[in-house]
Protein backbone atom coordinates (compact mmCIF):
# COMPACT_ATOMS: atom_id res chain seq x y z
CA UNK A 1 0.00 0.00 0.00
CA UNK A 2 1.83 3.19 -0.92
CA UNK A 3 0.94 6.41 1.10
CA UNK A 4 1.48 10.37 -0.06
CA UNK A 5 3.64 11.78 1.99
CA UNK A 6 1.73 15.07 1.79
CA UNK A 7 -0.88 13.43 2.65
CA UNK A 8 -2.56 14.79 6.04
CA UNK A 9 -4.31 12.49 9.07
CA UNK A 10 -6.23 14.01 11.18
CA UNK A 11 -7.22 11.95 14.25
CA UNK A 12 -8.63 12.92 17.82
CA UNK A 13 -7.93 10.87 21.05
CA UNK A 14 -11.22 10.22 23.08
CA UNK A 15 -10.79 8.48 27.03
CA UNK A 16 -11.55 9.29 30.70
CA UNK A 17 -9.23 11.59 32.64
CA UNK A 18 -6.92 9.09 33.87
CA UNK A 19 -6.82 6.76 31.07
CA UNK A 20 -3.65 8.18 30.53
CA UNK A 21 -4.53 10.70 26.81
CA UNK A 22 -2.23 13.34 27.58
CA UNK A 23 0.93 10.85 28.41
CA UNK A 24 0.05 8.96 25.07
CA UNK A 25 -0.04 12.12 23.29
CA UNK A 26 3.47 13.36 24.94
CA UNK A 27 4.94 9.48 23.97
CA UNK A 28 3.54 9.78 20.53
CA UNK A 29 5.99 13.34 20.18
CA UNK A 30 8.57 12.68 22.48
CA UNK A 31 9.40 9.01 20.27
CA UNK A 32 8.72 10.28 16.95
CA UNK A 33 10.83 13.30 17.77
CA UNK A 34 8.22 15.97 17.11
CA UNK A 35 9.45 17.85 20.06
CA UNK A 36 11.89 21.17 20.19
CA UNK A 37 14.73 20.51 22.59
CA UNK A 38 13.83 23.32 25.03
CA UNK A 39 10.48 22.28 24.98
CA UNK A 40 12.35 18.86 26.78
CA UNK A 41 14.54 20.94 28.64
CA UNK A 42 11.44 22.97 30.13
CA UNK A 43 9.91 19.30 30.97
CA UNK A 44 12.06 17.56 32.43
CA UNK A 45 13.48 20.66 34.64
CA UNK A 46 9.21 20.93 35.82
CA UNK A 47 9.42 16.82 36.40
CA UNK A 48 12.69 16.70 38.82
CA UNK A 49 10.71 19.93 41.13
CA UNK A 50 7.49 17.33 41.08
CA UNK A 51 10.22 14.76 42.49
CA UNK A 52 9.60 12.45 39.57
CA UNK A 53 12.13 10.35 38.42
CA UNK A 54 11.63 9.89 34.59
CA UNK A 55 10.28 13.00 32.30
CA UNK A 56 6.30 13.81 32.52
CA UNK A 57 5.62 13.19 29.12
CA UNK A 58 1.80 14.48 30.18
CA UNK A 59 3.80 18.02 30.05
CA UNK A 60 4.16 18.50 26.76
CA UNK A 61 0.01 19.30 26.30
CA UNK A 62 -0.17 21.65 29.01
CA UNK A 63 0.82 24.58 27.02
CA UNK A 64 -2.23 23.67 25.41
CA UNK A 65 -4.20 24.13 28.23
CA UNK A 66 -2.95 27.61 28.72
CA UNK A 67 -3.79 28.35 25.36
CA UNK A 68 -7.48 27.70 25.78
CA UNK A 69 -7.67 29.93 29.50
CA UNK A 70 -6.60 32.60 27.35
CA UNK A 71 -9.99 33.18 25.44
CA UNK A 72 -10.01 30.39 22.66
CA UNK A 73 -13.64 30.43 21.93
CA UNK A 74 -13.93 26.55 20.87
CA UNK A 75 -12.08 24.47 23.76
CA UNK A 76 -10.13 21.96 21.63
CA UNK A 77 -6.29 21.94 21.58
CA UNK A 78 -4.05 20.98 18.43
CA UNK A 79 -0.77 19.46 18.38
CA UNK A 80 0.55 19.09 14.76
CA UNK A 81 3.66 16.70 14.28
CA UNK A 82 5.11 15.23 10.78
CA UNK A 83 7.05 11.82 10.04
CA UNK A 84 8.90 10.83 7.16
CA UNK A 85 5.63 9.37 5.87
CA UNK A 86 2.47 11.19 6.77
CA UNK A 87 1.57 14.78 8.54
CA UNK A 88 -0.86 14.60 11.51
CA UNK A 89 -2.91 16.75 13.43
CA UNK A 90 -4.41 15.94 16.65
CA UNK A 91 -7.69 17.43 18.27
CA UNK A 92 -7.05 16.54 21.94
CA UNK A 93 -10.46 16.97 23.47
CA UNK A 94 -11.47 16.80 27.09
CA UNK A 95 -13.26 13.60 28.41
CA UNK A 96 -15.39 14.81 30.81
CA UNK A 97 -19.27 14.60 30.09
CA UNK A 98 -19.61 18.21 30.43
CA UNK A 99 -17.01 18.65 27.78
CA UNK A 100 -19.25 16.95 24.89
CA UNK A 101 -19.37 19.70 22.77
CA UNK A 102 -15.47 19.82 22.52
CA UNK A 103 -15.13 16.60 22.05
CA UNK A 104 -17.90 17.01 19.04
CA UNK A 105 -15.80 20.09 17.73
CA UNK A 106 -12.44 18.36 18.03
CA UNK A 107 -13.76 14.86 16.27
CA UNK A 108 -15.92 16.42 13.56
CA UNK A 109 -13.22 16.68 10.96
CA UNK A 110 -11.31 13.62 12.05
CA UNK A 111 -10.24 10.53 9.71
CA UNK A 112 -9.34 8.64 13.02
CA UNK A 113 -10.73 8.36 16.65
CA UNK A 114 -7.98 6.44 19.47
CA UNK A 115 -10.23 5.77 21.88
CA UNK A 116 -8.27 4.81 25.39
CA UNK A 117 -9.19 2.07 27.95
CA UNK A 118 -7.68 1.32 31.42
CA UNK A 119 -6.90 -1.70 31.10
CA UNK A 120 -7.65 -2.33 34.56
CA UNK A 121 -10.95 -1.05 34.08
CA UNK A 122 -12.59 -1.94 30.89
CA UNK A 123 -14.94 -0.69 29.00
CA UNK A 124 -16.96 1.94 31.05
CA UNK A 125 -19.56 4.77 30.56
CA UNK A 126 -17.47 7.22 29.37
CA UNK A 127 -15.66 4.48 26.60
CA UNK A 128 -19.52 3.84 25.56
CA UNK A 129 -19.76 8.03 25.48
CA UNK A 130 -16.42 8.76 23.30
CA UNK A 131 -17.37 5.64 21.02
CA UNK A 132 -21.70 7.08 20.33
CA UNK A 133 -19.69 10.31 19.12
CA UNK A 134 -17.23 8.86 17.12
CA UNK A 135 -19.85 7.08 15.72
CA UNK A 136 -22.46 9.83 15.06
CA UNK A 137 -19.76 11.45 13.42
CA UNK A 138 -19.15 9.03 10.55
CA UNK A 139 -15.65 8.01 11.94
CA UNK A 140 -14.86 5.20 9.48
CA UNK A 141 -11.59 4.11 11.36
CA UNK A 142 -11.22 3.61 15.07
CA UNK A 143 -8.25 2.46 17.11
CA UNK A 144 -8.90 1.05 20.45
CA UNK A 145 -5.71 1.60 22.77
CA UNK A 146 -5.66 -0.84 25.76
CA UNK A 147 -3.55 1.50 28.04
CA UNK A 148 -1.67 0.68 31.12
CA UNK A 149 -0.83 -3.06 30.45
CA UNK A 150 2.38 -2.56 32.26
CA UNK A 151 -0.15 -2.78 35.27
CA UNK A 152 -2.03 -6.00 34.33
CA UNK A 153 1.81 -7.56 33.52
CA UNK A 154 1.01 -7.58 29.95
CA UNK A 155 -1.70 -10.32 30.05
CA UNK A 156 -3.39 -11.28 26.56
CA UNK A 157 -6.26 -12.44 28.68
CA UNK A 158 -7.07 -8.69 29.57
CA UNK A 159 -6.51 -7.14 26.56
CA UNK A 160 -8.93 -10.00 24.73
CA UNK A 161 -11.91 -9.64 27.54
CA UNK A 162 -11.55 -5.89 26.32
CA UNK A 163 -11.52 -6.50 22.61
CA UNK A 164 -14.86 -8.47 23.47
CA UNK A 165 -16.31 -6.14 25.51
CA UNK A 166 -15.90 -3.39 22.88
CA UNK A 167 -17.13 -5.02 20.24
CA UNK A 168 -20.17 -6.11 21.99
CA UNK A 169 -20.96 -2.39 22.87
CA UNK A 170 -19.63 -1.41 19.57
CA UNK A 171 -21.91 -3.89 17.37
CA UNK A 172 -24.70 -1.90 15.84
CA UNK A 173 -22.57 1.33 15.32
CA UNK A 174 -21.53 2.22 12.18
CA UNK A 175 -17.45 2.06 12.16
CA UNK A 176 -16.01 0.58 9.07
CA UNK A 177 -12.57 -0.05 10.56
CA UNK A 178 -11.82 -1.03 14.29
CA UNK A 179 -8.37 -2.25 15.15
CA UNK A 180 -7.05 -2.66 18.47
CA UNK A 181 -3.85 -2.23 20.32
CA UNK A 182 -2.11 -3.21 23.84
CA UNK A 183 -0.10 0.07 25.30
CA UNK A 184 1.63 1.61 28.12
CA UNK A 185 2.06 5.00 26.87
CA UNK A 186 3.90 5.58 30.30
CA UNK A 187 6.43 3.04 29.03
CA UNK A 188 6.28 3.20 25.01
CA UNK A 189 4.83 -0.40 24.79
CA UNK A 190 3.59 -0.56 21.39
CA UNK A 191 3.29 3.17 20.82
CA UNK A 192 6.02 4.30 18.31
CA UNK A 193 8.00 1.25 18.40
CA UNK A 194 6.99 -2.87 18.98
CA UNK A 195 7.03 -3.92 22.21
CA UNK A 196 8.73 -7.46 23.39
CA UNK A 197 6.73 -7.57 26.49
CA UNK A 198 3.57 -8.22 24.23
CA UNK A 199 5.02 -11.15 22.12
CA UNK A 200 1.49 -12.69 21.22
CA UNK A 201 0.27 -9.10 19.72
CA UNK A 202 1.49 -9.82 16.28
CA UNK A 203 0.63 -6.08 14.53
CA UNK A 204 1.45 -2.65 13.67
CA UNK A 205 2.77 -0.14 17.28
CA UNK A 206 0.04 2.65 17.09
CA UNK A 207 2.46 4.97 15.05
CA UNK A 208 3.04 2.56 12.28
CA UNK A 209 -0.95 2.43 11.77
CA UNK A 210 -1.28 5.96 11.79
CA UNK A 211 0.99 5.87 8.97
CA UNK A 212 -0.31 3.33 6.84
CA UNK A 213 -4.30 3.51 7.70
CA UNK A 214 -5.98 4.17 4.32
CA UNK A 215 -8.25 7.05 4.08
CA UNK A 216 -8.42 7.77 0.93
CA UNK A 217 -11.54 5.87 0.04
CA UNK A 218 -13.47 7.65 2.88
CA UNK A 219 -14.11 10.61 0.80
CA UNK A 220 -17.01 10.88 -1.31
CA UNK A 221 -15.73 10.89 -4.90
CA UNK A 222 -19.42 9.87 -6.21
CA UNK A 223 -20.96 12.74 -5.43
CA UNK A 224 -19.50 15.76 -7.09
CA UNK A 225 -20.80 19.32 -5.02
CA UNK A 226 -19.08 22.78 -5.52
CA UNK A 227 -20.50 25.13 -3.42
CA UNK A 228 -19.44 29.10 -4.44
CA UNK A 229 -18.02 31.18 -2.03
CA UNK A 230 -17.06 34.24 -4.21
CA UNK A 231 -17.35 35.53 -7.42
CA UNK A 232 -14.56 36.14 -9.15
CA UNK A 233 -14.43 39.27 -11.76
CA UNK A 234 -11.01 40.59 -12.25
CA UNK A 235 -10.58 44.51 -13.32
CA UNK A 236 -7.33 44.17 -15.22
CA UNK A 237 -7.56 44.52 -18.89
CA UNK A 238 -6.05 40.85 -19.84
CA UNK A 239 -9.30 39.28 -17.79
CA UNK A 240 -11.93 41.97 -18.02
CA UNK A 241 -14.40 39.59 -19.69
CA UNK A 242 -13.15 36.73 -17.00
CA UNK A 243 -16.11 35.49 -14.49
CA UNK A 244 -15.07 32.27 -12.40
CA UNK A 245 -16.74 31.54 -9.32
CA UNK A 246 -14.57 30.00 -6.42
CA UNK A 247 -14.73 27.40 -3.13
CA UNK A 248 -13.85 23.82 -2.18
CA UNK A 249 -14.66 21.20 -3.73
CA UNK A 250 -17.12 19.62 -1.24
CA UNK A 251 -17.33 15.91 -3.02
CA UNK A 252 -16.87 14.18 -6.52
CA UNK A 253 -14.89 15.46 -9.57
CA UNK A 254 -15.14 17.72 -11.57
CA UNK A 255 -13.42 17.85 -15.57
CA UNK A 256 -13.36 20.66 -17.51
CA UNK A 257 -16.11 19.69 -20.49
CA UNK A 258 -18.43 18.04 -17.60
CA UNK A 259 -21.99 19.12 -18.49
CA UNK A 260 -23.43 20.28 -14.96
CA UNK A 261 -26.70 21.90 -13.39
CA UNK A 262 -26.54 25.00 -11.27
CA UNK A 263 -28.90 25.03 -8.09
CA UNK A 264 -31.01 26.50 -6.44
CA UNK A 265 -31.73 27.85 -10.51
CA UNK A 266 -31.96 24.54 -12.06
CA UNK A 267 -29.94 26.17 -15.14
CA UNK A 268 -27.57 23.72 -17.37
CA UNK A 269 -24.60 24.53 -18.46
CA UNK A 270 -20.66 23.37 -19.21
CA UNK A 271 -17.15 24.05 -17.24
CA UNK A 272 -15.03 25.92 -19.50
CA UNK A 273 -12.19 26.04 -17.27
CA UNK A 274 -10.90 25.05 -14.03
CA UNK A 275 -8.31 27.34 -12.35
CA UNK A 276 -6.06 26.18 -9.22
CA UNK A 277 -3.99 29.78 -8.36
CA UNK A 278 -2.82 31.37 -11.54
CA UNK A 279 -2.81 27.57 -13.42
CA UNK A 280 -5.35 25.72 -15.49
CA UNK A 281 -6.11 21.86 -14.60
CA UNK A 282 -8.14 19.41 -16.03
CA UNK A 283 -9.98 18.43 -13.15
CA UNK A 284 -10.74 19.00 -9.43
CA UNK A 285 -11.97 16.50 -6.67
CA UNK A 286 -12.73 17.01 -2.89
CA UNK A 287 -10.88 19.02 -0.93
CA UNK A 288 -9.29 20.81 -3.84
CA UNK A 289 -9.88 25.35 -3.47
CA UNK A 290 -10.24 26.01 -7.25
CA UNK A 291 -12.18 28.72 -9.46
CA UNK A 292 -14.06 27.78 -12.19
CA UNK A 293 -15.56 29.40 -15.74
CA UNK A 294 -18.85 27.85 -17.34
CA UNK A 295 -19.75 28.43 -21.21
CA UNK A 296 -22.96 30.42 -20.74
CA UNK A 297 -22.95 33.59 -18.64
CA UNK A 298 -25.54 32.99 -15.90
CA UNK A 299 -25.97 34.62 -12.46
CA UNK A 300 -24.63 32.80 -9.85
CA UNK A 301 -23.35 34.05 -6.07
CA UNK A 302 -22.54 32.92 -2.75
CA UNK A 303 -24.63 29.98 -1.21
CA UNK A 304 -25.23 28.31 -4.92
CA UNK A 305 -24.27 25.17 -5.84
CA UNK A 306 -22.37 23.58 -8.86
CA UNK A 307 -23.32 19.44 -9.26
CA UNK A 308 -23.37 17.26 -12.24
CA UNK A 309 -26.50 17.08 -13.84
CA UNK A 310 -27.49 13.38 -13.55
CA UNK A 311 -26.20 13.42 -9.90
CA UNK A 312 -28.33 16.26 -7.86
CA UNK A 313 -28.15 17.23 -3.87
CA UNK A 314 -31.83 17.25 -1.94
CA UNK A 315 -32.96 20.74 -2.00
CA UNK A 316 -34.92 21.61 0.87
CA UNK A 317 -36.39 23.49 3.41
CA UNK A 318 -37.48 21.28 5.78
CA UNK A 319 -34.24 18.91 7.87
CA UNK A 320 -34.13 16.46 9.84
CA UNK A 321 -31.13 16.43 12.08
CA UNK A 322 -28.87 15.22 14.74
CA UNK A 323 -27.31 18.25 16.94
CA UNK A 324 -25.04 19.20 19.70
CA UNK A 325 -25.85 21.99 21.87
CA UNK A 326 -22.90 24.28 22.50
CA UNK A 327 -24.15 27.19 24.52
CA UNK A 328 -24.62 27.61 27.91
CA UNK A 329 -28.16 29.07 27.41
CA UNK A 330 -30.66 26.58 26.29
CA UNK A 331 -32.49 26.79 22.64
CA UNK A 332 -35.68 28.98 23.12
CA UNK A 333 -38.70 27.41 21.26
CA UNK A 334 -39.24 29.18 18.03
CA UNK A 335 -36.43 30.91 18.18
CA UNK A 336 -34.31 32.15 14.54
CA UNK A 337 -31.18 31.20 14.07
CA UNK A 338 -28.54 31.44 11.23
CA UNK A 339 -27.81 28.09 9.69
CA UNK A 340 -24.83 27.77 7.88
CA UNK A 341 -24.29 25.00 5.52
CA UNK A 342 -21.33 25.05 3.11
CA UNK A 343 -21.87 28.35 1.92
CA UNK A 344 -25.23 28.81 2.36
CA UNK A 345 -26.41 30.83 5.31
CA UNK A 346 -30.76 31.14 5.34
CA UNK A 347 -32.17 31.07 8.49
CA UNK A 348 -33.85 28.45 10.60
CA UNK A 349 -36.42 27.77 13.17
CA UNK A 350 -36.24 24.32 15.10
CA UNK A 351 -39.37 23.28 14.83
CA UNK A 352 -39.38 20.05 17.16
CA UNK A 353 -37.67 17.92 19.50
CA UNK A 354 -38.23 14.24 18.58
CA UNK A 355 -35.58 13.04 21.11
CA UNK A 356 -32.49 13.56 23.12
CA UNK A 357 -29.75 10.92 24.15
CA UNK A 358 -28.30 9.67 27.38
CA UNK A 359 -24.82 9.98 26.07
CA UNK A 360 -24.12 7.60 28.39
CA UNK A 361 -26.79 4.88 28.56
CA UNK A 362 -27.42 5.66 24.29
CA UNK A 363 -31.00 5.18 25.24
CA UNK A 364 -33.71 7.77 23.74
CA UNK A 365 -35.30 10.32 26.21
CA UNK A 366 -38.57 10.91 24.04
CA UNK A 367 -40.33 13.13 27.20
CA UNK A 368 -37.44 15.79 27.69
CA UNK A 369 -37.96 18.54 25.02
CA UNK A 370 -35.92 21.00 26.76
CA UNK A 371 -32.20 21.33 24.85
CA UNK A 372 -29.59 22.37 26.74
CA UNK A 373 -25.77 22.92 26.28
CA UNK A 374 -23.83 19.38 25.58
CA UNK A 375 -27.25 17.57 24.74
CA UNK A 376 -27.45 15.68 21.41
CA UNK A 377 -30.74 15.10 20.17
CA UNK A 378 -33.07 14.60 16.98
CA UNK A 379 -34.65 17.93 16.03
CA UNK A 380 -36.97 18.75 13.11
CA UNK A 381 -35.82 22.58 11.18
CA UNK A 382 -37.18 24.74 9.05
CA UNK A 383 -35.29 27.55 6.92
CA UNK A 384 -36.33 30.69 5.41
CA UNK A 385 -34.44 29.56 2.26
CA UNK A 386 -33.91 25.59 0.41
CA UNK A 387 -30.65 24.78 1.32
CA UNK A 388 -28.97 21.50 -1.25
CA UNK A 389 -27.81 18.88 1.43
CA UNK A 390 -26.68 15.04 1.35
CA UNK A 391 -27.18 12.76 4.57
CA UNK A 392 -24.12 13.10 6.63
CA UNK A 393 -23.36 9.55 5.78
CA UNK A 394 -23.24 9.90 2.41
CA UNK A 395 -21.05 13.29 2.95
CA UNK A 396 -19.62 15.11 6.11
CA UNK A 397 -19.43 18.53 4.13
CA UNK A 398 -22.74 19.00 2.50
CA UNK A 399 -24.47 17.01 5.69
CA UNK A 400 -23.37 19.15 8.25
CA UNK A 401 -24.38 22.35 9.57
CA UNK A 402 -23.60 24.96 12.54
CA UNK A 403 -26.27 27.07 14.23
CA UNK A 404 -25.66 30.71 14.84
CA UNK A 405 -27.14 32.87 17.11
CA UNK A 406 -28.45 35.98 15.18
CA UNK A 407 -28.10 38.13 18.28
CA UNK A 408 -24.52 37.42 19.66
CA UNK A 409 -22.95 35.74 16.77
CA UNK A 410 -22.47 32.97 18.91
CA UNK A 411 -21.95 29.37 17.44
CA UNK A 412 -25.15 27.76 19.65
CA UNK A 413 -24.78 24.06 17.98
CA UNK A 414 -23.59 21.61 15.39
CA UNK A 415 -25.70 19.24 13.41
CA UNK A 416 -25.79 16.41 11.13
CA UNK A 417 -28.49 16.05 8.13
CA UNK A 418 -30.18 12.68 8.58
Amino acid sequence: MSINNNQLLRFTTAGSVDDGKSTLIGRLLYDSKSIFEDQIASVKKTSIRKGLEDIDLALFTDGLKDEREQGITIDVAYRYFTTPKRKFIIADTPGHIQYTRNMVTGASTANVAIVLIDARKGVIEQTKRHTFIASLLQISHVIVCVNKMDLVDYEEKVFDDIVNQFEEMSSKMTFKDVRYIPISALLGDNVVNRSEKTPWYQDAPLLHTLETVYIVSDNNMVDARFPIQTVLRPQDEENRDYRGYAGTIAGGIFRVGDEVRLLPSGFNSKIKSINKYENNVDQAFEGMSVAMTLDDDIDLSRGDMIVKRNNLPVKTQDLSAMICWFNDNPARPKAKYHLKQTTNSPMAMIKEVEYKVDVNTLKRLEDDKEIAMNDICKVKIRTTAPIMMDEYSRNRKTGSFILVDEGTNETVAAGMLI
